[in-house]
């Protein structure tokens, strides 16, 4: 054997030696799908031998692979001997093999990135596609877990701490988008503000910690009257706000009664202390929806002014008569 000759037959067997130890997943197809290359990536998480899949059918070894998208991508591959890609974002994984680090419980399976590169003979014929599978599962696990992070922020940014209810910047914002649909379709609801008589004497009396359990109270006591479609937030200190959608002021009122009585009846214990107490409820529809959402809100306020002007624990419809 020449030189030259022994010298390609070694540079090939380096070569083959790093396609075997390189940690990525490298499958060799044929145009008929038929599996020439499959190196140590795949055989470990796969469990297969190459010499078990050399010249199998990729899809009768593998069935539950998306036959129809991958041959797409394939075909395409060698029509115009360019590469296909594909992300995890876009499909988790081809292959499903288990992760790295299973008991963890950080993934359940491996998340791949995809790689399609067209393989041409001396020839310059496109006879055989090589795909190229990374596992990306760290990268998307730590994407995914930065991703949840920015939505419990969100969330966070939007929900008042001590009751869960929405805060009253979100709150506002739910409010006008409210109102604007409201005027698209000329459907009615209804406005409630309501907060806690006297809660300055609770406070006083009991301490902050009782005023927080009172106030944590009424926002129990507003989730388990109202409907899942209304609007709930904390507007500030002890005073509620609730946009009753789609209802109209017979309904409103009849919410508001049964609210208030539900305080009016129960009691709060903190520190061996038994705490009662009532709310005002200010209620006001939205109108001819002249002045927009802010006007609606100045007239459910004007409500709860009067039922607190008017000896409290009570319900107050705007317009007030004086």
């Amino acid at each position: 054997m020449i030189p030259s000759q022994e010298k390609h037959i070694a540079e090939l067997h380096w070569l083959l030696g790093i396609l075997q130890d390189v940690d990525v997943g490298l499958v060799v197809l044929d145009r008929n799908m038929r599996i020439q290359l499959w190196n140590a990536f795949m055989e470990n998480h796969s469990g297969l031998a190459p010499h078990k899949v050399q010249n199998q059918n990729l899809f009768s070894l593998f069935p539950e692979l998306p036959q129809q998208w991958l041959v797409q991508k394939i075909e395409s591959v060698f029509l115009l001997n360019n590469r296909a890609f594909c992300t995890w974002q876009q499909r988790p994984y081809l292959f499903r093999f288990d992760s790295y680090h299973p008991i963890t419980g950080q993934a359940e399976f491996m998340y791949q990135n995809l790689t399609i590169i067209p393989l041409a003979s001396v020839s310059g014929e496109v006879d055989q596609v090589c795909l190229i599978l990374y596992d990306v599962t760290d990268s998307a696990v730590d994407h995914q877990a930065l991703q949840t992070a920015n939505k419990q922020l969100e969330i966070f940014g939007r929900t008042d701490g001590l009751t869960g209810l929405y805060n009253r910047s979100a709150w506002e914002e739910l409010l006008a988008a409210e109102f604007k649909r409201m005027e698209r379709n000329g459907h009615g609801s209804v406005l409630a503000m309501f907060d806690i008589d006297h809660f300055k004497n609770i406070n006083d009396s009991y301490g902050h910690q009782a005023g927080d359990e009172v106030i944590r109270h009424v926002a129990e006591s507003m989730r388990q009257v109202k409907r899942e479609a209304d609007i709930a937030g904390r507007y500030g200190g002890e005073e509620f706000c609730l946009i009753l959608v789609d209802t109209g002021m017979e309904g409103a009122e009849h919410f508001a009664e049964r609210l208030r009585h539900a305080i009016e009846s129960s009691t709060v214990l903190c520190d061996g202390h038994a705490i009662c107490f009532t709310i005002s409820i200010g209620l006001a529809g939205t109108g001819n929806f002249v002045g927009g959402y802010e006007r609606w809100l100045k007239h459910a306020d004007q409500a709860l002014y009067h039922a607190k002007e008017n000896g409290r624990n009570r319900v107050s419809v705007f317009p007030t008569s004086s």
